[in-house]
């Protein structure tokens, strides 16, 4: 019981980490979506996801785990 949910933890804590990485370029994706699907422009929207994968990819280069939590604190 005890090795589950050690691991339940450890996919939580991944998954938080992802979401702080892409959770804008979710969002902006989604949005742009549903302008294009109500028959508007987005393209605003996923112009704004781009911008958010390129900063996401940019963080996952100069962070690893060593520095992952030394930086938390700085958001």
């Amino acid at each position: 019981m005890t090795e589950y949910i050690i691991i339940v933890a450890l996919v939580s804590v991944a998954a938080i980490a992802v979401y702080q990485f892409f959770g804008q370029v979710l969002r902006s994706q989604t949005a742009a979506m549903a302008k294009e699907l109500a028959g508007e422009d987005g393209t605003a929207q996923a112009r704004n996801a781009k911008k958010a994968s390129d900063g996401a990819a940019k963080e996952t280069t100069n962070k690893s785990l060593k520095s992952f939590t030394g930086n938390a604190a700085a958001r």
